[in-house]
């Protein structure tokens, strides 16, 4: 029985990644492994599963049959282990979780550490970095990250909403410069640009028509903190585009002006991010609620929303 609920699980995995080689990786077995469980489950059955060539591979009718079988099957089992799961005193165990650095410190760390607080018996350990890395490989149970997903093959992802950026300047830039008033003024203007991995990263836009633009602004200083470019914005030297969360406190009190308002806002999707697993145990359940339900009002467009 053991060995058959071995080639039933071996059989769901590699009909839902799409080939023999991507479900070995993410069972961590060679590939000859996983075709030779293949072989013994169909020898067993009497029936093919897969119609398979060297560029592709899908099922056959019968295939097709027992892998909706297996379905039903393991969404029993895992109805009763998610209950057994659920009837435990509380959340245990050990979390690894990416973020990226400015925004983990500032917005993820606060919810987690209340997260840790609540569950004492819950461990986490927060790795911070602006660059992305294949959580597989790295060992990371859930990611914070922005920017589009693209194809993510063996992951799944609950968006968080959007980081809207915002064009602003302190009132000290402003009295020796005049606001500008549409995109086209900004060649006027010094612009304290973002640097990544070396490329000064351009300014994105919606003009009024709905059209994106991007502009890479002249200015003296180019720095890769954004801590860093919020200060130099208030010091005056210059025009800055950042994160509208990083600088809510600063717009409310009128230390930076908020400029080019009436364009449509320019957002960044966040999101979270975990490696495919049928069932999440209550630890991943607890810390994807807590992070889904906190950072979207945080990343709101307008402060209050």
């Amino acid at each position: 029985m053991v060995d058959r609920m071995n080639g039933v699980s071996t059989f769901v995995e590699v009909v839902e990644a799409g080939s023999f080689a991507l479900a070995a990786q993410r069972l961590n077995l060679t590939r000859s492994a996983v075709g030779k469980s293949i072989a013994r489950l169909e020898e067993r059955l009497g029936a093919r599963l897969f119609h398979r060539t060297t560029r592709s591979q899908r099922l056959t009718d019968d295939g097709q049959a027992y892998y909706d079988a297996c379905l039903r099957a393991l969404a029993e089992l895992e109805g009763g282990e998610a209950a057994l799961d659920d009837g435990r005193r509380a959340p245990a165990g050990r979390l690894r979780i990416g973020t990226p650095v400015l925004f983990g410190r500032r917005c993820a760390t606060p919810i987690l550490l209340a997260l840790a607080q609540r569950y004492p018996e819950l461990s986490m350990e927060v790795l911070y970095s602006d660059q992305v890395t294949n959580l597989i490989e790295a060992g990371i149970d859930l990611a914070i990250r922005g920017g589009p997903l693209g194809d993510s093959p063996g992951l799944q992802a609950r968006g968080l909403g959007m980081q809207y950026m915002v064009l602003c300047a302190s009132l000290a830039y402003l009295a020796q410069h005049p606001a500008p008033q549409t995109l086209a003024d900004l060649a006027a203007h010094e612009g304290i640009a973002y640097t990544r991995s070396g490329q000064k990263v351009a300014w994105r836009f919606y003009r009024e028509d709905g059209e994106l633009e991007e502009i890479r602004m002249r200015g003296r200083c180019t720095l890769n903190d954004l801590e860093a470019i919020r200060d130099a914005g208030l010091a005056g030297m210059g025009l800055i585009w950042m994160p509208r969360w990083l600088i809510r406190d600063e717009l409310r009190s009128g230390a930076l002006i908020p400029l080019l308002d009436h364009l449509p806002d320019y957002g960044i999707p966040m999101h979270l991010v975990w490696p495919h697993n049928r069932h999440l145990p209550s630890r991943m359940r607890v810390l994807i609620d807590a992070l889904a339900a906190e950072l979207p009002g945080l990343l709101a467009r307008r402060p209050g929303q």
